[in-house]
């Protein structure tokens, strides 16, 4: 299994490198990605704000005979498993409640209080939004518990 590393038009926060926990682009980049049609899917999350998968990045993975494994926001997530159907298996991950998530974001310390905001609206608005749409919903209460029930349903789904 492979991490698939997603595309985005936002600034590198904290350490984070290119190609490495994201491949970053200007607006206008991305953009141009866009309309020479290079990936699988895409969304302007914020405004001015891009996130996508690289038809170039599964082709990467799958030629080396790996699964692919996304971490992608919710749209994303609906789009892939809409296009591989059941080859893929979906997962939600959500935080215990939308007070612990803004505690997460802000003992991180990456992010402005308005950027938390905006985040945290967002992460209501996806819970929403992924009602009914995933295979799995996964609640991140506690990370060992979390993990070990990722790679519980995961096993059964690579199993068939």
């Amino acid at each position: 299994m492979e991490f698939s590393v997603s595309a985005t038009s936002r600034a590198p926060r904290g350490s984070e490198k290119d190609g490495v926990e994201y491949y970053f682009f200007s607006e206008q980049r991305f953009r141009e990605l866009i309309a020479k049609d290079s990936f699988v899917e895409y969304e302007e999350v914020y405004p001015g704000s891009f996130y996508g998968t690289l038809k170039s990045e599964v082709e990467r993975i799958w030629a080396k005979g790996h699964v692919i494994v996304f971490d992608i926001d919710v749209k994303g997530g609906v789009n892939v498993k809409r296009i591989f159907g059941d080859r893929a298996f979906s997962i939600f991950i959500q935080a215990p409640s939308v007070d612990e998530l803004r505690r997460r974001l802000e003992s991180r310390g990456t992010d402005s209080p308005e950027a938390i905001d905006r985040r945290v609206a967002k992460a209501q608005s996806e819970m929403e939004f992924a009602k009914g749409k995933f295979d799995y919903v996964l609640v991140n209460d506690d990370l060992q518990t979390a993990l070990a029930e990722a790679e519980r349903v995961i096993g059964q789904f690579i199993a068939g």
